[in-house]
């Protein structure tokens, strides 16, 4: 197959989920694969199975987690959100892995320090108390120079909100700032979901 069959057989083998644990071991070896494109929706694929069926996944998390040096800022980011999908289905798979995340904070590209915000919502739906102490990490991303981090950052605010407010009170004065004076609208209106979430009911 070439790079836009195999491609395309990717995109219908997602689509049919009754054949994706069997289907792990060769998606993993696609990782190998020479083709950026490719590597980057194995990856994207592996995330998905794993959130599903993280055990099934297990074995290829090293591998997934050794992009995290790639140069290329694709497979970085892709490599993070696999991470995060998996973790949200069972944070000890990726526990490992988890510290290492953090670098990503501050990333070159964007698109990758998004990922990251991404990646950090989908863990802490199931496990957010290990955000505890890393809640000024995120609070420097809800200033990011970036549009898109900037959205995507009031996020994982909301998402622990709504579990662990105690985590996100201290950060609300600041949110309220920034829903009032961020230039993007999508910005101030994910701010103030972020202060609505943690509010008492």
């Amino acid at each position: 197959m070439n790079e836009s069959e195999l491609y395309k057989a990717l995109g219908a083998l997602t689509k049919d989920r009754s054949r994706w644990k069997e289907s792990v071991p060769y998606v993993s070896s696609l990782l190998t694969h020479a083709s950026v494109k490719i590597q980057a929706k194995a990856l994207w694929l592996l995330g998905e199975m794993g959130l599903k069926d993280p055990l099934s996944v297990q074995d290829a998390v090293p591998v997934i987690a050794s992009f995290f040096d790639s140069p290329a800022p694709l497979l970085r980011e892709r490599a993070v959100n696999a991470l995060g999908r998996i973790g949200r289905g069972s944070f000890s798979v990726v526990e490992p892995y988890w510290a290492d995340l953090f670098r990503f904070a501050s990333d070159a590209d964007a698109g990758v320090r998004l990922s990251f915000v991404w990646a950090s919502e989908n863990i802490a739906t199931n496990t957010p108390d290990i955000y505890a102490h890393s809640m000024p990490v995120f609070a420097e991303l809800l200033q990011d120079a970036d549009d898109k981090v900037r959205m995507e950052a009031p996020e994982l605010f909301r998402v622990l909100g709504k579990r662990r407010p105690e985590l996100v009170r201290p950060f609300v004065e600041q949110l309220q700032r920034i829903s009032e004076k961020d230039p993007n609208r999508v910005v101030r209106i994910h701010c103030l979901g972020a202060i609505r979430a943690t509010a008492p009911d």
